[in-house]
């Protein structure tokens, strides 16, 4: 015969009220409690705004470290705890929906100006060439190398170059001209 089983109280759910108490108090139990209460509505707003659910992720945990991080700014005279931390995941969404218009702007702007710069790059053989103009320009001289490097790739002036570099605007002119013929000279007998 097995012992009898042992009755023991059934712990009360805490209210909304003394998760907050427990929250501002720095109570990370709260936090739990918070999370398990508010995370479920926080990622189906997130989800259902950004349209994306890693995103709705990264939102409702950015919202929960926000909690966590601004407990001592909420104030129960001013709302219910769930209607702050859906206030905070109203401002995570918003941000994240700005960072994303941002980010597209950015993208669309660098896409056109790649496209205006360099109509070859959409040519698979444009890598190679990137490969061999790399090689050859390490095959230059130091001088005319530093020169066409400024140049190309950091997309200098002449003058430019002459200042930063401190050399006289001729001697710059002269770099880049042979560099340039040496390297037509290379790729073509290449």
């Amino acid at each position: 015969m097995s012992p009898p089983a042992v009755r023991r109280p059934v712990e009360e759910p805490l209210t909304d009220e003394d998760v907050a108490r427990g929250l501002v108090a720095g109570d990370q139990d709260c936090l739990s409690v918070a999370y398990d209460r508010w995370s479920a509505l926080v990622f189906t707003l997130a989800r259902r705004s950004l349209g994306d659910t890693a995103e709705a992720e990264d939102v409702t945990q950015q919202v929960f470290l926000g909690v966590w991080r601004g407990r001592s700014g909420y104030r129960p005279e001013r709302g219910t705890l769930g209607g702050w931390i859906v206030g905070i995941a109203r401002r995570r969404i918003a941000d994240a929906l700005a960072a994303r218009t941002r980010r597209t702007d950015l993208l669309a702007a660098a896409g056109s100006d790649l496209a205006l710069a360099d109509p070859a790059g959409a040519r698979p053989e444009a890598a190679l060439d990137r490969v061999l103009i790399r090689q050859e320009l390490a095959r230059l001289p130091g001088p005319q190398r530093r020169v066409l490097h400024l140049a190309f790739y950091e997309d200098l002036t002449q003058t430019q170059i002459a200042e930063r570099t401190g050399w006289p605007l001729g001697t710059v002119k002269s770099h880049a001209r042979r560099g340039l013929h040496r390297l037509r000279r290379c790729l073509e007998d290449g």
